[in-house]
């Protein structure tokens, strides 16, 4: 699979299916995120360490006329990574290639990538925590020294030529920090989590994004759509043209607290915002094993879902409002979980 730049991600379908997909660099690529995508720091809501460690990185690399440092961002899919990387090569006026680590199975793709670099260009490589190690080794003499180098003919007749890169800037994206060696961690000078958004900021993204689609929204609805949204901007973008459609058919094309009730109701997302995939992940827990503990691995058997998908799109939100807890032994949930699915309380051992 050859890379993809930022124009030329093939169309994404966003269906209910894929509300919580782990590929999100083409889904967030599609025209309709773009749109709502804010072109500014000043415009960008939440995050707020972030943003003003961003802005002073910006404002000292200008006034240096030199690229911004190497920047790493890690937190769960949805939070605004790929949103940040566009908007630091829009204040640095720089171009920003797009890539992923899956996408760049040979050395010779990132080769290919890096030499086509002008001075100053943003690189994003998102999941780059699933780089090929081949593939990441070429990056720490690119990263360090801007330079990659050549190896021609072979055995005896092997003579390296080292290639001067311009002076780039990588920004890397992952959702699994601790799945980067440390070389590569290392060689970035920006290392920023991104945490889970809270309803009121989610809910200032709300009446933003209705206001770009001309949407009529009021308070109480705005709240309602945030606080079902996982406090993940791109999920209470994606619900909130669910709720259009709901309201523009079954009511009267304003979106007010009920209408989003309603429709959510049809979409499968609770009052916590809680998925089916959710659910049956807790009710796994809690009907197989009695409300744990229970390993990981065990609970993608029965759920016969990838491990991977668990880990990186189910567990960090339920972690975050305390619906499940992580203990050496296992997975298990607390008393507040069964009762919110309508269990009667097991006491666990």
């Amino acid at each position: 699979m050859k890379p993809h730049t930022s124009n030329g991600h093939p169309a994404t379908e966003i269906t209910t299916e894929s509300l919580l997909s782990k590929e999100t660099l083409p889904v967030d690529e599609t025209p309709e995120i773009l749109s709502l995508r804010p072109q500014s720091l000043t415009d960008y809501i939440g995050q707020l360490s972030v943003v003003e460690t961003l802005q002073i990185a910006i404002k000292a690399a200008l006034k240096r006329k030199e690229p911004i440092d190497h920047i790493l961002f890690h937190g769960p899919p949805g939070l605004g990574k790929t949103t940040l990387a566009h908007i630091i090569a829009h204040e640095m006026g720089a171009n920003l290639t797009s890539t992923s680590g899956p996408a760049l199975e040979k050395g010779g793709d990132l080769l290919g990538i890096l030499t086509h670099l002008e001075e100053g260009d943003i690189l994003f490589i998102d999941e780059i925590h699933r780089l090929p190690k081949v593939v990441e080794e070429l990056l720490y003499p690119a990263m360090e020294d801007f330079a990659v180098d050549f190896i021609f003919d072979k055995g005896v007749h092997a003579r390296s030529h080292r290639y001067r890169l311009k002076r780039f800037a990588l920004v890397g994206a992952t959702t699994r920090v601790g799945l980067l060696s440390s070389p590569l961690r290392d060689r970035f000078g920006i290392f920023r989590n991104l945490d889970f958004y809270s309803v009121e900021d989610l809910t200032f993204i709300v009446k933003r994004s209705a206001a770009l689609l001309d949407i009529p929204i009021d308070d109480e609805g705005a709240y309602e759509l945030a606080k079902r949204s996982r406090g993940t901007p791109r999920i209470v973008n994606r619900l909130l043209k669910r709720v259009r459609d709901f309201a523009q058919v079954r009511a009267d094309g304003t979106i007010q607290k009920e209408t989003v009730r309603e429709a959510l109701r049809l979409e499968g997302v609770d009052e916590k915002g809680l998925t089916d995939l959710d659910r049956r992940f807790l009710k796994t827990i809690i009907e197989f094993y009695q409300g744990g503990p229970v390993g990981i691995e065990a609970i993608a058997a029965t759920l016969q879902e990838e491990t991977d998908t668990l880990v990186d799109v189910v567990e960090p939100y339920l972690l975050k409002i305390g619906f499940v807890t992580r203990t050496s032994q296992g997975r298990k949930v607390p008393e507040e979980t069964f009762k919110h699915l309508g269990f009667p309380y097991q006491n666990q051992q």
